[in-house]
């Protein structure tokens, strides 16, 4: 026999050997213990808050009404003003200008309209002596009379002109509270442009946003005396919140967003433009619904779910839910769940669907030193 194939004949036991060795097969997975609940009906009042801002009812955006380069400003952000008091100024030369020009302009047109009347009178003189035609007297009635037309434009472009001087200087015509400058001096505004803002004085409302979804149940429940109250986040702790009217709902919604603003008023409310409040709407008390912890409910591509546990197999299954809100730390469930049904309620992002488990039992040592569970925990 040859050398290489004795020595190959002694090699394939050992090759057997050691790949015997390495398919080892993996330790079988320790079943999982769960901690579940039996579902049962319960009550539950729901709910919804919202951050809110404290604003004025009436808010204006002051602007000249003619253009020009700002002199001063007289006023600053968060300035009391009162009506007549002048917050801007723009530099007034070429108004001024403008209205001697238009004063020239007048006195230009009371002169023709002086001459024409003279050569008019002397006309008719004329008409009656016979040297004139009755064509030629007429066609200086016309000329008079557009020379009195052009009298009256003169002077009404004067007077407009005396008011664009005045328009250089800007004058508050409300009291209020300076909430926002937008122009400084040496800017070259056009007319309208804004300058400064005003909250007017009266009125509060808090404002906030709504969802899509939430709008229906908003209108029907926040009419009810109660149901919307509002609070500052400043307020000291244990503060009821105020009652509130619902006042003005936005026709649209935010093109960004998709949200809704509301507005509502709170009689009594002593706070600051611009703090933040919490608007709370109550729903009445519902029975007979589902509640589940927090903890027991999970994403699974984009949709609520919970484990549903199978007391013969000792199996999990996916069970999607549909979440109508939140009561304290619990979740309320609209739909896909029915009493009587064991779901787990801890450590839901670790299982999987037909994984076998064991119902969770605590050691006897907590179980004397812990109170006795409830008979709906398992």
């Amino acid at each position: 026999m040859p050398k290489s194939l004795s020595r190959a004949s002694l090699l394939l036991p050992l090759f057997a050997i050691l790949a015997a060795c390495g398919r080892q097969e993996p330790p079988p997975e320790p079943v999982r213990a769960v901690r579940t609940l039996v579902l049962s009906a319960d009550s539950a009042g729901m709910s919804h808050e919202y951050a809110g801002e404290i604003k004025a009812r009436t808010e204006s955006r002051l602007s000249f009404r003619v253009g020009g380069k700002v002199l001063a400003r007289k006023v600053n952000l968060g300035d009391a003003v009162r009506p007549g008091q002048l917050l801007a100024q723009l530099d007034p030369q070429d108004l001024i200008l403008g209205q001697e020009a238009a004063r020239a302009g007048v006195l230009a047109a009371r002169a023709n309209r002086d001459q024409l009347g003279a050569d008019f009178k002397r006309f008719i003189e004329l008409r009656e002596q016979g040297f004139i035609s009755a064509a030629e007297l007429e066609r200086r009635d016309n000329a008079f009379k557009a020379s009195q037309a052009q009298l009256d434009q003169s002077k009404a472009q004067a007077n407009s002109q005396g008011n664009q001087s005045s328009y250089a200087q800007l004058q508050s015509d409300v009291a209020g509270v300076v909430t926002g400058v937008e122009a400084e001096p040496g800017m070259v505004v056009g007319a309208g442009t804004p300058i400064v803002r005003i909250a007017h004085d009266g009125p509060r409302d808090v404002v906030f946003s709504v969802p899509e979804d939430q709008l229906g149940p908003l209108q029907a429940h926040a009419a009810k005396p109660g149901a919307l109250t509002v609070r500052l986040w400043g307020a000291a702790a244990g503060q009821v919140g105020l009652p509130a009217k619902l006042r003005e709902i936005s026709a649209s919604a935010d093109p960004v967003t998709r949200t809704f603003l509301v507005k509502a008023e709170v009689v009594g409310l002593d706070a600051k433009l611009g703090q933040t409040a919490t608007v709370r709407i109550e729903a009445p008390r519902q029975t007979q619904i589902i509640k589940l912890p927090l903890a027991a409910v999970l994403q699974q591509r984009g949709q609520s779910s919970v484990w549903l546990l199978d007391p013969a197999q000792m199996t999990l299954k996916a069970q999607p839910v549909q979440i109508a809100g939140a009561d304290g730390n619990e979740v309320v469930i609209a739909a896909g769940l029915s009493p009587g049904q064991e779901v787990v309620v801890a450590g839901v992002h670790v299982l999987q669907s037909g994984q076998k488990v064991l119902r969770y039992q605590p050691s006897p040592a907590l179980v004397k030193a812990a109170p006795a569970a409830p008979a709906a925990s398992r």
